[in-house]
C-alpha cells in the first residue's frame, strides 16, 4: 500500500515549526559540528588521564587503551524503589558483553536520579518532581563530561527521566545516543476496579486496609506502571522520533525479546558512531519533523498532557521553537486510533497485544499523518517502527502486525475513536492553558459556573470532605506554577473531582499546576500561563467569580473584572524535604508552554 501525501497541515505547522526555529536551530547544529570536531581523541590524553578513565575497566582496560572500537558509555537512572526502573540492575554487565561482541566496550558514565511521582503524589516530595527534570539533565551532562565516549546508551523510562535524560545528552549531540527501554510490569487488577475503590475511599466507603490492597493488584512488580501515563507516553514518544530499536518500547522484562532487542541496541549503537560509514548523530536525529512526530505520537495515542511542558523543553534543548499553537494545530488534524487507560479499559499491556505502536505508527504513515522521512537510529528508517518484533527460534525478527487485534483498543486512522487528538489550547482572560479533551465525554466540554478559589490540593479535598463542593463548580487551585512551589502534579484532586462529577453536578478544574498523565474523565485547563505567582490572572479571581471553561471554543474566561483587583499574594515556599534547595529552579523558571525549565533559562536557549 502506498502512503499518502502528508497532510497540508502537518506540513504547514511543521514548516512553522522550521521557520520560527532558524536561528536557534543553526547555532545548536554550528555548536554540535565544533563539538564533533574539537572531540577528545583518546589517544592523545596525557597518561593520567587515561589511566584515570579506565582504571576500573578491568578487562576491557587494553581495548579502551588501544582504541580498538568504540567505547559507549551508558547513563543510567537505575534505582530499585521506582518499579520501571528496577530492571536496569543488570544492563550495564549485560551491555558490556553485548559489546565485545561486535568489538566495541561500554562504561557506565554516569547516574541520575529518578523519581516517583506516584510515591511522591500529594506529598512535599512532589514539589521537586518536575525540576528533577533538569536534575536529571545536568547529571547527564556531567557524566558524559569525561569525553571517553563515541556513543551514549540512555537507560530511562519515567516522567521527568526521559525528557531529562534526552535534553542532556542533546548537549552532546555529535555522538549516537539509543534509548534502552525495560517494560511494562504484566497486567494486575483491572483499571476500572481500581479506579471504583479510589472513589469509595474518597467518599469514605473503603477503609485504607481495603485502599491498599487495591493499589497493590495494580502496582505488583518490576516494569513500567500499565496504565498510558507520562512514563508509557515517553516510550511511544521515542519510537515515533526513531531513538528506540523498532518495537522496544512495551515488551515486558524478563522476556526472551527484550533481551533481544537490549542487545541489538548495544550493536547498533556501536555501529552508528562516527568512526563508522553509517553516522547518525543525536543532534541530526532530533529534528523539527521529529519533535513533530513526538507530537502527533501524543495525540494519535491520548497520552499524557505531561508533554505539553516536556516537548517545548526537549526541542528547544536542540535548538527548536515549539509551543501549544502547534500542538493545538496539529491536534485538530491528528485522529484518536488508540484508548488505553485512563481513556479506555485496557492497559498498555493489551495495547501492545492489539499491535500496539507499530500498528499506530503504520496507520499513521498510511494516512499521511506523520513525517515518514526523519533520520532514526535504525538502518531501515521510519518504516522500520510500523513493524512489530518477534523471534523466530533465538533470532530477532519483525513483522507486519496485521490489523488491530481489539477494535477497542485501537483502529485505522481512517476509522478513528475521535476525528482529532484531544489536546486543546484554551485562552481568554484567565490565561493560556491545556485541556486533553479525549479523556473527557463530549458533553462535559463545556462548564460556566461560580468558582471556588484554594491554595493547595489539600484545600479542595477538605472542602469536599465537609460538602462544600457539592454544587455546580470551577475549581481553582492557584499557586501550583513552576515558580511558586515547582508545579506539583495534583493528582489528588482526581477522586474527588469525579466524585462530584458522578453525583451530576456540572464540574471543572482550572490550575497553573498540573494533573498527571493519568489524570481523567473531569475536565482540566491546566498549566495554566501565565502563573498566579508574580500576578498572573488566577491571583485575582475571588470565590463566586462565574468561570467558562470550553474545549469546544478554545476559551478559558471570567465575567469578573480582573483588572481593577490587586492580585492575591503567593503563600511564602515550604521548607522541608529538601526544597529549599530548589529555590535556584523556582526563581528562574520560564512559563509552562516554554518548558517550565530554569536551565534552559539561564542559558538563553
Amino acid at each position: 500500500m502506498t502512503n499518502k501525501p502528508l497532510n497540508d497541515t502537518i506540513h504547514r505547522v511543521t514548516q512553522r515549526v522550521i521557520d520560527n526555529s532558524r536561528d536557534s536551530r543553526s547555532d545548536y547544529l554550528d555548536l554540535m559540528d565544533r563539538e564533533g570536531d574539537r572531540q577528545v581523541n583518546r589517544g592523545s590524553l596525557s597518561c593520567s588521564n587515561l589511566a584515570h578513565a579506565f582504571a576500573g575497566a578491568e578487562e576491557d582496560q587494553a581495548a579502551i587503551m588501544a582504541a580498538r572500537g568504540p567505547n559507549l558509555g551508558i547513563v543510567t537512572a537505575y534505582n530499585d524503589m521506582l518499579s520501571a526502573h528496577q530492571p536496569y540492575h543488570r544492563y550495564p554487565e549485560r551491555m558490556k558483553i553485548w559489546a565485545r561482541e561486535v568489538g566495541a566496550t561500554v562504561q557506565v558514565a554516569g547516574g541520575t536520579p529518578a523519581m516517583c511521582d506516584g510515591v511522591t503524589q500529594g506529598e512535599a516530595g512532589m514539589e521537586l518532581s518536575l525540576f528533577s527534570r533538569d536534575t536529571i539533565a545536568l547529571s547527564t551532562v556531567v557524566a558524559l563530561s569525561h569525553a571517553m565516549y563515541d556513543g551514549v546508551a540512555l537507560l530511562g523510562i519515567c516522567d521527568k527521566i526521559v525528557p531529562g535524560l534526552l535534553m542532556g545528552a542533546l548537549r552532546f549531540g555529535h555522538l549516537p545516543a539509543i534509548f534502552v527501554p525495560s517494560g511494562p510490569m504484566g497486567t494486575g487488577i483491572s483499571n476500572k476496579e481500581k479506579q471504583r475503590v479510589r472513589q469509595l475511599y474518597a467518599e469514605g466507603k473503603a477503609t485504607r486496609k481495603e485502599l491498599l490492597a487495591s493499589e497493590m493488584g495494580s502496582y505488583h512488580s518490576a516494569g513500567t506502571c500499565t496504565f498510558y501515563g507520562t512514563a508509557n507516553s515517553n516510550q511511544m514518544m521515542m519510537e515515533m522520533m526513531g531513538l528506540h530499536v523498532p518495537g522496544a518500547a512495551f515488551v515486558q522484562p524478563g522476556a526472551k525479546l527484550r533481551q533481544e532487542l537490549s542487545r541489538a541496541a548495544t550493536h547498533r549503537l556501536a555501529a552508528i558512531g562516527k568512526s563508522g560509514d553509517d553516522y547518525r548523530p543525536l543532534a541530526r536525529v532530533v529534528d523539527e519533523k521529529s519533535i513533530v512526530n513526538a507530537a502527533i505520537g501524543l495525540l494519535a495515542t491520548g497520552g499524557s498532557t505531561n508533554h505539553a511542558i516536556h516537548i517545548p523543553a526537549m526541542a528547544r534543548s536542540a535548538g527548536i521553537r515549539f509551543d501549544w499553537a502547534d500542538l493545538a494545530e496539529l491536534s485538530s488534524v491528528i485522529p484518536l486510533v488508540a484508548r488505553v487507560y485512563p481513556n479506555g479499559s485496557g492497559d498498555v499491556n493489551h495495547f501492545h497485544e492489539a499491535g500496539g505502536i507499530g500498528y499506530v505508527i503504520g496507520t499513521l504513515l498510511d494516512e499521511g499523518l506523520a513525517h515518514s522521512d526523519i533520520m532514526t537510529i535504525w538502518d531501515g528508517g521510519f518504516e522500520s517502527y510500523s513493524r512489530e518484533p518477534g523471534m523466530d527460534g533465538d533470532a530477532l525478527t519483525w513483522r507486519d502486525p496485521g490489523p488491530s487485534g481489539d477494535s477497542e483498543m485501537l483502529r485505522p486512522a481512517s476509522a478513528p475513536f475521535e476525528p482529532d487528538g484531544g489536546m486543546r489550547l484554551v485562552e481568554g482572560n484567565l490565561g493560556r492553558a491545556c485541556f486533553k479533551s479525549s479523556a473527557v465525554e463530549r458533553e462535559r466540554w463545556i462548564v460556566e459556573a461560580p468558582c471556588r478559589v484554594f491554595e493547595t490540593q489539600h484545600e479542595v479535598n477538605e472542602a469536599f470532605k465537609l460538602g462544600e463542593l457539592d454544587r455546580d463548580v470551577v475549581v481553582v487551585v492557584r499557586f501550583q506554577g513552576p515558580r511558586a512551589n515547582g508545579m506539583p502534579e495534583l493528582h489528588k484532586l482526581t477522586p474527588a473531582l469525579g466524585v462530584l462529577q458522578d453525583r451530576g453536578y456540572r464540574v471543572a478544574l482550572v490550575t497553573d499546576g498540573r494533573m498527571s498523565g493519568a489524570s481523567g474523565k473531569v475536565p482540566a485547563a491546566i498549566h495554566c500561563t501565565p502563573e498566579a505567582r508574580g500576578g498572573g490572572p488566577l491571583s485575582r479571581l475571588r470565590d463566586g467569580d462565574i468561570v467558562r471553561v470550553c474545549a469546544a471554543t478554545g476559551t478559558l474566561s471570567t465575567e469578573a473584572d480582573l483588572d481593577n483587583r490587586d492580585p492575591a499574594m503567593a503563600p511564602p515556599p515550604e521548607t522541608g524535604m529538601g526544597r529549599e534547595f530548589f529555590a535556584m529552579f523556582r526563581a528562574n523558571a520560564d512559563g509552562a508552554e516554554q518548558g517550565a525549565s530554569s536551565m534552559l533559562a539561564l542559558a538563553g536557549l
